[in-house]
């Protein structure tokens, strides 16, 4: 089985039509077959979402290189448009969002909002932090979050779990003189 670095590729990620060839254009286009592109799309959004759970990526920037977009072992390609179906895909399940207009950066999220949310109410439980304050930073990067899913999560996502818990009344969130050090004070 293929590897990239330690993360495990599945099977179809070496079979060439899910990287469909264009020996026109000498790059991978969608599935033509309806049916097949479908279950091409599924594949495809399953193994994004794995890979960037895995590997704690939070943005897909399509205009970079991004690992999973290319197989040099069967010397595929995925062109733009692929790259973008999948994602676009992403979006429609709300798995994924465009952070600009002209689709080229794509926030990925792996666990949606509300399970961020679970998971941050998890972790103050966890480790007795109700009625405590925290600054964002420290929940990102803090010592007490080291091994934990939050340590290095994208600060976009962060906020806007903190904020979902805010309206439920679960923290207060304030301001600081800086971003670095914006807190929350829990009161789940």
């Amino acid at each position: 089985m293929q590897k990239l670095g330690d993360f495990k590729l599945p099977h179809f990620f070496n079979y060439p039509p899910y990287f469909t060839y264009s020996p026109r254009f000498f790059i991978s286009v969608l599935q033509p077959v309806r049916e097949t592109r479908e279950k091409q799309i599924q594949l495809w959004k399953e193994l994004i979402l794995d890979y960037c759970r895995t590997q704690k990526i939070f943005i897909i920037r399509l205009e970079e290189e991004f690992p999973l977009f290319s197989n040099s072992v069967i010397e595929r390609t995925l062109s733009h448009e692929a790259r973008e179906a999948f994602l676009s895909a992403l979006v429609a399940e709300g798995r994924a969002e465009w952070l600009d207009k002209g689709r080229r950066n794509c926030l990925i999220l792996w666990h949606r909002i509300q399970e961020w949310a679970d998971i941050i109410v998890n972790f103050v439980k966890d480790n007795g932090f109700e009625d405590s304050v925290m600054t964002v930073e420290e929940i990102r990067s803090g010592i007490e979050s080291r091994g934990t899913e939050l340590h290095g999560i994208d600060r976009t996502i962060l906020m806007r779990a903190l904020k979902l818990l805010e309206q439920k009344g679960k923290l207060a969130i304030f301001k600081g003189t800086s971003t670095d050090d914006e807190g929350v004070k829990f009161s789940v």
